[in-house]
């Protein structure tokens, strides 16, 4: 008995499941009305770069191939791509269709479909992509082209739709006539080609236009002559955003960090008030944590769940266990924090700053390249810098490793449940061992043994009736004046 045949639309979706995709990213202007010494691409949004918030999403798609254009800047950017993709030089810039000819190299031998992607349009989402993927393929075309509607569409090229379905071409903003320049509906500069159309048709591109240069937009007009154009409009128009300016610039950050919160407020964190938070793309938080107002969480910053951020707190590159409480004022940098700990308000973790569970660290202290085992309090007013501090141990107010000579540093030895008195200062390289205790303001200068009181001999001398004396001499010498 014959099988059964498949039907067109099963082939269909095989067919588009099989063919293969590549990315060609587009960075290669400096970016004029940035104002910068920066190319533009380079220029962070939530942390990163913008042309690395266009190659993460490419990655999403899993591409066979990912191809970025270079030219201003080139050895900075390429620097910046790393092995994410391979790097094209578009020495000379002439124009969007002379910059992803540039890359035809970097994609020699690839039979697919081909993403045009923008360096400077960061807010594209993958989910995005595939849609225009599986609409491009699914239509069979040659070229489609992504749209947005804007208030002000000046600037854009304009999405000129004809009377027929398919029929779209698009006209750059200097080319555009009277009428042409109160459409609304722009491009986003994003494609995708069908490989062999593309390279074929760049070939044939002219540059009779006001710019003088090779327009990749007049490829969606010669792909419509032959009925396999399309045009596709974003749900979501902030996607689309060109960051072209400072403003701009501003105006993605406000809407990535709306996202970002978004995000984790969905995933069940919570904010006080959103508004005055800053999350970076790279930050990551756990389930039931509380954070308070003017609160920034930068670079590659882990927090745990069921923690609290009183507020006005700034954490870069840290790491922070689960349950832990950071009261007001909080700064950290390349700090970790273990579970159950409790710093501030107004403490200082710096790098290698590393605390153990249930660690207290209170006002005004502040922590630099050193470890506190679990249970270990520095409550008040403290430096502890280059120390190894073991368990239980209490370091009373005002005390402070002194740990460089003017020309090394050196570090500070405290074993588990040490005294340390108030006002204390050890001169390392010093030891103290477990369970010694440590009277008020001693300078410690050498090794203190386990379970030994270590103290400064400094007798109190009192002098009688020394105020009323003093305040005489003062009184008269006010008068003297």
């Amino acid at each position: 008995m014959a099988g059964k045949r498949p039907s067109a639309v099963s082939t269909r979706h095989r067919a588009n499941k099989a063919r293969q995709l590549a990315v060609v990213i587009l960075a290669a202007g400096l970016g004029k009305r940035m104002r910068s010494r920066t190319t533009k691409v380079l220029h962070e949004l939530a942390g990163k770069p913008l042309v690395s918030h266009v190659l993460d999403t490419a990655a999403e798609l899993g591409p066979e191939r990912v191809a970025v254009v270079v030219g201003h800047q080139a050895e900075v950017v390429r620097a910046v791509v790393g092995e994410r993709a391979r790097c094209v030089l578009q020495a000379e810039q002439l124009g969007t269709g002379h910059a992803v000819l540039k890359a035809r190299s970097a994609l020699r031998g690839f039979r697919g479909e081909v993403l045009v992607l923008c360096g400077d349009v960061p807010l594209i989402c993958a989910a995005t992509l595939r849609r225009l993927l599986e609409s491009h393929r699914s239509g069979g075309r040659l070229a489609t082209v992504l749209s947005m509607i804007v208030d002000e569409p000046a600037g854009y090229g304009r999405i000129v739709r004809g009377p027929a379905a398919g029929e779209v071409r698009i006209v750059e903003h200097r080319d555009t006539r009277r009428d042409e320049k109160l459409i609304d509906e722009v491009n986003t500069g994003l494609y995708c080609f069908d490989s062999a159309f593309l390279w074929k048709s760049l070939g044939s591109l002219g540059r009779d236009n006001a710019q003088g240069e090779y327009y990749l937009t007049d490829l969606i007009e010669m792909a419509a002559k032959r009925g396999k154009a399309a045009c596709e409009a974003l749900d979501d128009d902030d996607e689309g955003l060109g960051v072209n300016s400072r403003l701009d610039l501003a105006e993605a950050e406000a809407l990535l960090q709306e996202r970002i919160l978004r995000g984790w407020m969905e995933r069940g964190v919570t904010f006080i008030d959103p508004a005055t938070a800053y999350v970076s793309a790279a930050a990551k938080i756990g389930r039931d944590t509380v954070i308070g107002p003017n609160t920034r969480l930068e670079g590659d910053t882990r927090i745990g769940s069921d923690c609290r951020l009183d507020g006005s707190s700034y954490l870069r590159d840290t790491k922070v266990g689960t349950g832990v409480h950071l009261r007001w004022g909080v700064v950290t940098d390349s700090a970790e924090i273990g579970p159950g700990a409790k710093v501030g308000p107004y403490a200082h973790l710096r790098p290698e700053a590393e605390l153990g569970r249930d660690v207290h660290i209170g006002n005004f202290v502040e922590v630099k390249k050193s470890r506190l085992g679990r249970g270990s309090k520095a409550n008040h007013l403290a430096y502890i810098g280059d120390a190894t501090i073991g368990r239980d141990a209490n370091i009373g107010a005002g005390t402070i490793t002194c740990n460089y000579d003017g020309f090394s540093k050196h570090p500070t030895v405290i074993g588990d449940r040490v005294q340390i008195g108030s006002d204390t200062q050890l001169v390392a390289p010093v030891e103290v061992g477990n369970d010694a205790y440590i009277a008020a303001g001693s300078t410690i200068t050498s090794k203190v043994e386990p379970g030994a009181l270590a103290f400064n001999v400094k007798p109190q001398r009192t002098r009688a009736d020394w105020v009323r004396a003093f305040r005489k001499r003062a009184g008269a010498k006010k008068k003297g004046k």
